[in-house]
């Protein structure tokens, strides 16, 4: 695949399938069984390789204990993830992303603003003069 092309709906959701198979720890062959596929065939999903039916994405979320939306949300959100490592800037004029991850050792991003436990950041394009600013609170 063209690295300049856009990921196709099939690979976002079948990366953020594998996440949350690996998030649950649980193994292929649980959730095969469970969704009523064969092994080999889930793993195709999980690698973008096959395009799964409505009817066997629906068995595969309901083996994960998740719903449609969310598994959506989560591939646009690597879609938006992976459009803005190969630009280096927010993918729309505007566009801000609320940065919630953190690393193993429970720092955070180096970005001005982000200290300490549960700290966030906002980054993306800066809003224009005399746009409404956003505030973040954090409660301990």
């Amino acid at each position: 695949m063209d690295s300049h092309l856009e990921p196709l709906l099939r690979e976002l959701m079948g990366a953020e399938l594998r996440a949350e198979r690996h998030r649950q720890r649980r193994t292929l062959a649980e959730v095969a069984a469970a969704a009523g596929v064969s092994m080999q065939h889930l793993s195709d999903v999980e690698r973008g390789r096959k395009d799964p039916s409505s009817e066997l994405l629906a068995a595969i979320l309901g083996a994960l204990g998740i719903e449609v939306p969310l598994l959506l949300l989560r591939a646009a959100d690597a879609s938006l993830l992976h459009a803005e490592d190969r630009s280096g800037t927010a993918r729309q004029a505007g566009a801000a992303v609320l940065d919630l991850r953190s690393s193993p050792d429970g720092s955070h991003g180096a970005a001005a603003g982000a200290r300490g436990p549960g700290a966030v950041q906002l980054r993306g394009a800066p809003s224009p003069p005399g746009a409404p600013g956003v505030t973040l609170l954090a409660a301990a």
